[in-house]
């Protein structure tokens, strides 16, 4: 069993309603932690939603800096902010349920689409956040190989085979959500994974237009030129 029955049968309504509750909001405040946002306040006294498609996230981070060491940190703290949102939850849980009890692979999931959430509509940056395809790239890893294979996979094979960014993470989110409903089929687990999928495909709409135009940057390793 791993779906959120496990929850509700190992103790009581209340309990697991208020454990939910609670590890959704530390989950999605910790993705309003937005690293290319944050990196370019603090390190470049700028904000990166000011520039280029006015995402919040590394993408327009990159090709507004260009790729170097804050890239880095910006990497660093949107993976980070995924896998605390998942560490707390999982120790939240071990704890509330009984003795020898493991929370389900279920919680995971419960606490990365609020992560994910938090990262695409931060309530503390006006809801105006990043697209959630790193955040979402470090979920797969987390909760299972095979669906990281099939993310990643997807993702490093658009990017390396057109450079469209947006194309490789649109795939790379369509294969998370569905290769977590296949290999996951509890819909506890399929409808959050389905949901994150949807979410950061959606806030790739504009990217999606621009590549049916053909109007799409690709990517580009070098800072572009200010005019």
């Amino acid at each position: 069993m791993e779906g959120i029955s496990v929850i509700f049968d190992a103790m009581s309504r209340e309990t697991a309603l208020f454990t939910l509750a609670l590890t959704a909001v530390i989950a999605y405040f910790l993705g309003n932690c937005n690293g290319a946002v944050m990196i370019s306040k603090l390190f470049l006294h700028d904000d990166v939603r000011s520039h280029g498609s006015g995402n919040g996230g590394l993408t327009n981070f990159q090709r507004t800096y260009g790729g170097n060491k804050l890239t880095l940190m910006v990497i660093a703290t949107d993976m980070l902010k995924m896998v605390l949102s998942v560490v707390i939850a999982w120790g939240i849980f071990t704890v509330v349920m009984p003795m020898g009890e493991k929370p389900p692979l279920f919680i995971k999931y419960w606490a990365g689409f609020f992560c994910v959430l938090g990262h695409v509509f931060p309530c503390t940056l006006h809801f105006r956040g990043g697209k959630g395809i790193l955040a979402g790239g470090t979920l797969a890893l987390l909760v299972d190989w095979r669906v990281a294979l099939f993310a990643w996979g997807f993702f490093f094979l658009g990017v390396l085979l057109t450079r469209w960014v947006s194309l490789g993470s649109i795939l790379a989110a369509t294969a998370f959500g569905v290769s977590s409903a296949i290999f996951h089929p509890t819909p506890s687990i399929a409808v959050p994974a389905l949901l994150a999928a949807a979410l950061i495909d959606w806030k790739h709409r504009a990217n999606l237009l621009r590549l049916l135009k053909g109007e799409e940057p690709k990517l580009s390793l070098r800072k572009k030129a200010k005019s």
